[in-house]
């Protein structure tokens, strides 16, 4: 699985980055314009355009710059403990969302675009595929050391992503403010009742 923190971005196009992160928070994906992303960049729409042909193009670039972000924030913990890494794992897909709600409906509207944009669904499948890495890697490893009883990695990895998408999905369509957090909980009962190594 390689690695999507080895991508390389110039300042120009970092700092776009964050523009459209400001601008999907204030204004979600349906009124997302070039326009205003360059409002937040403080110049021009020619300026975005000269890294981007079409609004598309930028945001399948937002989502790469998204996961690095995540994958940066990973690998800034020195630890190799399995227990800690899932709990850290667990509290990046969840609790430090809690504060970035508008970010939360912007991704869900872009979601809900993917099988009509093929730029989209690649880039939240290829996400997906290593966030389930990332945590499939630190289930396995926790096995082979004995922190974690024996079982499929894979599955369990799986379902810690379902419980993640479904707890998103509820905080942004039934704006039930505690769903993050319930999930969160909800996943440790579930690493618990599967991974103990004393089941």
């Amino acid at each position: 699985m390689a690695d999507p923190s080895n991508r390389t971005t110039s300042d120009q196009e970092e700092e776009i980055m964050r523009a459209t992160y400001r601008a999907l928070r204030e204004h979600g994906y349906a009124a997302l314009t070039i326009k205003r992303i360059a409002d937040e960049y403080g110049k021009s729409t020619a300026a975005i355009h000269y890294h981007y042909d079409t609004k598309d193009d930028l945001l399948a670039a937002f989502l790469d710059f998204v996961l690095d972000q995540f994958v940066d924030a990973i690998h800034e913990v020195e630890t190799t403990d399995p227990e800690q890494r899932l709990d850290l794992l667990l509290d990046k897909l969840l609790v430090d969302l809690e504060d970035h709600r508008e970010l939360l409906v912007a991704m869900l509207e872009m979601r809900s675009q993917a099988p009509y944009t093929g730029a989209f669904g690649d880039r939240f499948r290829q996400n997906d595929e290593y966030i389930r890495y990332m945590l499939e890697t630190a289930i396995d490893q926790g096995i082979k050391q004995g922190a974690f009883a024996d079982a499929d990695a894979e599955h369990v990895a799986r379902a810690l992503m379902t419980i993640v998408d479904g707890a998103r999905t509820r905080a942004v369509v039934l704006e039930e403010e505690d769903a993050l957090a319930a999930a969160r909980r909800t996943a440790d009962e579930y690493v618990r009742a599967v991974l103990a190594p004393d089941r």
